[in-house]
């Protein structure tokens, strides 16, 4: 059974961060292994969260006791999202090169996806100026494929991006593959743009008024678990959009809160949301 192992918050009542990854990847039948920099009641935008960030020296503990049991060997993916501080963000480098140190030639290639999560547009900057310079250095160099939002990768690369078109450009400045979430599109539509050296894909969906929270964290599960299954980029990039924009319709029909990323089930497998493809290079 291939196996990712998820470096983000746990956050016990939201359906953000790595535990909506976790939940994502299960019907993938992704064995999800999450190592958590959180441990919080609910997301911090419904108010106080409840819990704590997870000291360093127990993020570092949980992960040598993951490596204790091959997990950090059988790994097929890891995944970063949400740092509390910038020690984690370390801790979380060098589980990085332990797992690729440990791969043996005849493995499958280890997939590394990092979500550098940071801040928004609506927010600017939200975590602490140090963890956002330490995801810069430090993880998105180890990165086989980034996932920022459009704000992300502005402040990753001191651009201004405003459009598929614009972001093209300024992504490509990573020199490694980048996701891009939270481009603007046509009129009432949103898209995901993926980019590597010598392609580029936009996947555009209608923009729904209110969505809740978590549609990054999903994108990245989504995402990653068609890379373990060894699809081609633009395939993965097309049902993972698919994806999300199923979440977005089932929280607008059902009224939901939080993400109904369980309810979903199957439909994350096989999702029919409509969503248009454009290739810009």
């Amino acid at each position: 059974m291939p196996l990712a192992l998820i470096l983000s918050s746990y956050v016990a009542g939201s359906r953000v961060g790595g535990m909506a990854q976790a939940l994502a990847l299960a019907p993938f039948k992704i064995d999800p292994v999450v190592a958590p920099t959180t441990l919080f009641g609910r997301h911090p935008g419904w108010g106080p969260p409840g819990g704590a960030a997870v000291d360093a020296q127990t993020f570092k503990g949980v992960i040598d006791g993951l490596a204790a049991n091959a997990h950090l060997v059988m790994a097929d993916a890891i995944l970063t999202g949400y740092f509390a501080s910038a020690e984690q963000v370390w801790i979380a480098a060098e589980t990085i090169d332990r797992a690729r140190a440990a791969r043996r030639p005849d493995d499958p290639p280890l997939r590394v996806i990092v979500d550098p999560v940071m801040g928004d547009q609506d927010k600017g900057l939200y975590v602490r100026e140090e963890v956002a310079e330490a995801v810069a250095l430090d993880l998105v160099s180890r990165a086989d494929v980034i996932t920022p939002n459009l704000w992300e990768l502005n402040r990753l690369t001191g651009g201004r991006a405003r459009d598929a078109r614009s972001a093209l450009k300024t992504a490509r400045q990573l020199d490694r593959p980048c996701l891009v979430t939270s481009v603007p599109a046509g009129e009432g539509e949103i898209g995901v743009l993926y980019v590597d050296r010598r392609t580029s894909t936009f996947a555009v969906h209608r923009e729904f008024d209110a969505v809740p929270r978590g549609t990054g964290d999903l994108l990245t599960a989504l995402f990653a678990a068609g890379l373990i299954e060894k699809k081609a980029p633009h395939e993965a990039l097309f049902r993972a959009v698919q994806g999300v924009a199923e979440a977005a319709e089932a929280s607008a029909e059902w009224l939901a809160h939080e993400l109904p990323i369980v309810a979903l089930g199957e439909r994350l497998v096989r999702p029919t949301a409509s969503v248009r493809i454009e290739t810009l290079s």
